[in-house]
């Protein structure tokens, strides 16, 4: 059992070292030539007026947690339909179950104003 864990486990161990190595030769030879101007802070071609560390509303943290709720629910469908022919009538039905759960989660959600965009 644990040997079908080893393709991705070496995997992870490439991507890994990938990563590291491409920050690390972005270290080494990129260029530093720091000035006042490229240190400065630049969004959307506007120069910043206020504290950077002024609040944000939670409002837009609730997008972002719905966002990840549903998207990460909708990973669990893929496994589901590899399977489905061997799970049958069952599988069907509790998919079904799953899925209404979901869109009662949804329809509170919409309900509640959470996906209104002020």
């Amino acid at each position: 059992m644990p040997s079908d864990y080893l393709p991705i486990a070496i995997l992870t161990v490439i991507a890994a070292a990938v990563a590291f190595i491409a920050i690390l030769l972005g270290h080494l030879f990129g260029p530093r030539r720091p000035t006042s101007i490229k240190g400065a802070p630049y969004e959307s071609g506007m120069r910043p007026y206020g504290s950077g560390q002024r609040r944000m509303p939670v409002h837009f943290y609730l997008i972002a947690v719905l966002f990840i709720l549903f998207d990460i629910e909708v990973v669990f469908l893929l496994p589901w339909a590899v399977v489905l022919r061997e799970l049958k009538l069952f599988g069907l039905i509790e998919m079904v179950i799953f899925i209404v759960i979901l869109l009662v989660g949804y329809v509170y959600a919409w309900r509640k104003g959470a996906l209104e965009w002020e």
